[in-house]
């Protein structure tokens, strides 16, 4: 069982294509203003042009919330232990059913946990990975706010209960408490379906421990992190990076939060540029 996902090109090209994973609580578009970015350093560098894709993961933007049946077993707390992995393999058949056998993804926060369950379960279609502020590891009892949270989504029918992430708190970047970045975390956030919103927290809830999925990548990794991101942060990501080894390079970033390619998409659109440039030396 596969899920529908909304595929957004948003460069054509030849060779492997360079596929962004969503954070939660936006969609795909989160990523359009580093892709930019990506393009035109990777143009000035002289690489061939490769796609680059930002797909809307299942319950975001386009793409629909899957469905209770499609979503597998539903633990007794309201958790989708399967759905995760069936994503993972949605991933994979975007990227068969246009021809190509591996992809380098990134994915941020969330987008994480789906491209490290993908390496789990599909290392032969990974090229390269970047890992930017996430964590592999499974959220346990410490996750039940998830589940408030999508109880509270499907209750109100509304998106008010993630329009937090639009709000700056003290201690937070520079850019997150700036308008442009409130107008336009609040603008894709209105955007969204409660339904998808309720439904990606119940997966991430169910996913499985990914604790040690990290340390077994062996291909190009570029792990990232923001400063001031409080989950995610270098004390987090640097060791991760540490436990992959020699071939993850690990970019921190001054005054930034959560959003890292929303914050400063030209900082990680460097990060993946390397990256892309190291699968390509790896397959040569």
């Amino acid at each position: 069982m596969t899920f529908t996902i909304h595929n957004r090109i948003l460069r054509e090209g030849t060779g492997t294509p360079l596929v962004l994973v969503n954070a939660y609580p936006v969609d795909g578009r989160m990523w359009i203003e580093c892709a930019k970015r990506i393009a035109a350093l990777a143009d000035e560098q002289g690489f061939e042009p490769f796609p680059i894709w930002a797909p809307d993961m299942p319950g975001s933007g386009e793409s629909p919330a899957p469905s209770d049946k499609e979503s597998g077993r539903r633990a007794e707390n309201g958790s989708y232990p399967d759905a995760l992995d069936r994503m993972a393999e949605s991933y994979v058949d975007l990227i068969r059913a246009a021809g190509h056998d591996k992809a380098v993804w990134a994915g941020l926060s969330m987008g994480g946990y789906l491209v490290t369950d993908l390496y789990r379960l599909h290392p032969e279609a990974v090229a390269a990975i970047a890992l930017c502020d996430t964590m592999a590891s499974s959220d346990g009892v410490g996750g039940e706010p998830r589940l408030k949270t999508s109880d509270a989504c499907e209750a109100t029918n509304s998106v008010e209960p993630v329009m937090h992430f639009a709000k700056p708190a003290e201690g937070d970047s520079t850019v997150k408490k700036s308008q442009p970045f409130i107008d336009q975390m609040t603008a894709w956030i209105n955007d969204q379906n409660p339904a998808g919103l309720a439904w990606r927290q119940r997966m991430t809830y169910g996913r499985t421990e990914l604790a040690g999925v990290p340390e077994t990548m062996d291909v190009p990794v570029a792990v990232v992190s923001g400063e001031l991101d409080p989950t995610s942060n270098p004390s987090v990501m640097g060791p991760l990076a540490e436990r992959i080894g020699a071939n993850a390079v690990f970019t921190p970033i001054p005054d930034c939060g959560h959003f890292s390619a929303v914050e400063h998409p030209d900082t990680v659109a460097r990060a993946l540029v390397d990256l892309v440039r190291r699968a390509n030396e790896e397959r040569a």
